[in-house]
C-alpha cells in the first residue's frame, strides 16, 4: 500500500507531466526572449477533464539543476537566476466547468538594463481532492490524492549570444559488473546561455590512428553550472590496443568544438 501511494504521488508531481489526473496544461514550456526593459506576454491553456466544476490555482516556483542535470524545486525568488518576480499571471484563480478551457496570461516584465538569462516554474493545480482513483478503495481513507503540472519558464535577451562552456575530467568508472565500460566527464557552462549540448566519446589507436565515433549524448546545461555527464562505449568493440579516447563537446555555437581525452588500453 505503501509503495502505491508513493508511486502515485511521483506521477502527479512529475515536472514534465501534461496531464495530471482530471485535468491538462498546454504547452508546458514557455521560451520567452524579452529585451530588457520590455514586457512579453505568452498564454496557456488548462482544460478540465473533471465530471464536476473544478477550482484552479496558478502559482510561482523556482527551480535549481544540480550535478546530475536534475532540476531541484524551491521556492519562488529563492535562487539567484530566478525570474519568479518578473512574471504576473492573468487570472491566477478560476473555476471550469467539466470538459471547459480557460488561457491564462503569462507576462514577463524585464527589468531595464537586465540581459541575463533568468528562469522559473509555473503551478497549475486544483483546490479541492481529486477524485481520479475514487474507485480504489484502498485509497479513501483519508489520503488526499491532488494534482499538479509544473511549466518551465526560460527567459533570455536575444541579443545574449553569451554561449561558452568547457569540458574536462574525463575519467574511467568502469566496474567489473559492467557489460559495457563507462566514463564521466564534468561540463561546465561558463556562459550566461541555456544550451542543448551534444557529448560524444572517439576512440582513436594511437599506432594505426584509426578513428570510431561513438553515439553523442545530449544535456541541456544551465548558465554558470557544472554537470557530470555519463558516457560509454561497447565492449568487445574495439581491436586489442592503446586508445586516445577524447570526450567532445558541440554546444551549437559557431566556436570550435571543446575536448578532453585519456588514454584507455583494450585488453
Amino acid at each position: 500500500m505503501k509503495a502505491k501511494l508513493i508511486l502515485i504521488s511521483i506521477i502527479l508531481f512529475n515536472f514534465f507531466c501534461v496531464n495530471a489526473q482530471d485535468f491538462e496544461v498546454a504547452p508546458v514550456k514557455l521560451d520567452f526572449s524579452a529585451e530588457p526593459g520590455e514586457t512579453q506576454s505568452k498564454t496557456i491553456t488548462i482544460r478540465n477533464h473533471a465530471n464536476r466544476k473544478t477550482a484552479f490555482v496558478v502559482t510561482l516556483g523556482d527551480f535549481q539543476p544540480d550535478s546530475k542535470g536534475n532540476k531541484q524545486k524551491m521556492k519562488a525568488n529563492t535562487t539567484k537566476h530566478s525570474c519568479a518576480n518578473w512574471i504576473s499571471i492573468s487570472p491566477a484563480f478560476f473555476e471550469l466547468n467539466p470538459n471547459d478551457e480557460k488561457t491564462i496570461t503569462i507576462n514577463m516584465q524585464v527589468p531595464v538594463d537586465d540581459y541575463s538569462t533568468r528562469w522559473a516554474m509555473i503551478y497549475v493545480k486544483t483546490t479541492q481532492e481529486q477524485t481520479a482513483f475514487s474507485a480504489d478503495k484502498e485509497l479513501r481513507a483519508g489520503v488526499t490524492v491532488s494534482g499538479r503540472i509544473g511549466v518551465l519558464v526560460f527567459q533570455s535577451p536575444k541579443s545574449n549570444t553569451n554561449y561558452s562552456a568547457t569540458i574536462n575530467n574525463l575519467i574511467e568508472t568502469t566496474e567489473a559488473k559492467d557489460t559495457v565500460r563507462r566514463f564521466t566527464a564534468n561540463i561546465d557552462n561558463i556562459g550566461d546561455k541555456i544550451m542543448q549540448c551534444k557529448v560524444y566519446l572517439i576512440a582513436s589507436n594511437i599506432e594505426t590512428a584509426e578513428e570510431v565515433n561513438f553515439d553523442p549524448v545530449t544535456i541541456e546545461s544551465y548558465p554558470k553550472s557544472s554537470q557530470t555527464v555519463d558516457l560509454k562505449i561497447p565492449k568487445n568493440i574495439l581491436p586489442t590496443g592503446k586508445y586516445a579516447l577524447a570526450a567532445v563537446l558541440d554546444f551549437g555555437s559557431r566556436t570550435n568544438l571543446e575536448g578532453t581525452q585519456l588514454l584507455i588500453t583494450v585488453p
